[in-house]
């Protein structure tokens, strides 16, 4: 694990623990790591808009939402969206703490051709509840 991500986790860590810290921007790097590079076996759900991972800290876990590649959201709506789930604080919403988007250069297939495409990553990051989700918890009772 680099410098980046140690440093990251921790702070992730710290806002997981002080419910009066901010969320905050945190790299692919840490996402990637704590959720084993969201592998199937963290998968805990999935939507038509997005799949939700466990992300395992060392002393605590998280929900860590991936953000479908096909999801049409610009990086204003985007914005938006953490600006209205960092407002959103209530002891009956899960807490958001912080956010990923990432942008690398890729080679993909294009009309036959190798051509270097933006591939674009959006992900959120919650605090785990390990009893689901509220749907499941009405309809199990």
């Amino acid at each position: 694990m680099d410098r980046e991500t140690i440093t990251s986790q921790k702070v992730l860590e710290r806002i997981l623990f002080d419910e009066s810290a901010e969320p905050k921007a945190l790299p692919l790097s840490l996402l990637a790591h704590i959720t084993s590079n969201f592998s199937d076996d963290k998968e805990i759900g999935c939507g038509g808009f997005a799949r939700v991972y466990r992300g395992m800290l060392d002393s605590g876990t998280v929900a860590v939402k991936k953000l479908h590649d096909l999801v049409d959201m610009d990086e204003k709506k985007f914005s938006e969206e953490i600006h209205c789930l960092m407002k959103a604080k209530h002891k009956n919403i899960v807490r958001f703490l912080g956010y990923c988007s990432d942008t690398q250069g890729e080679m993909v297939v294009c009309e036959g051709k190798l051509v270097l495409a933006d591939v674009r990553q959006r992900l959120l990051c919650f605090e785990y509840l390990p009893k689901g989700s509220l749907d499941k918890q009405i309809t199990d009772t």
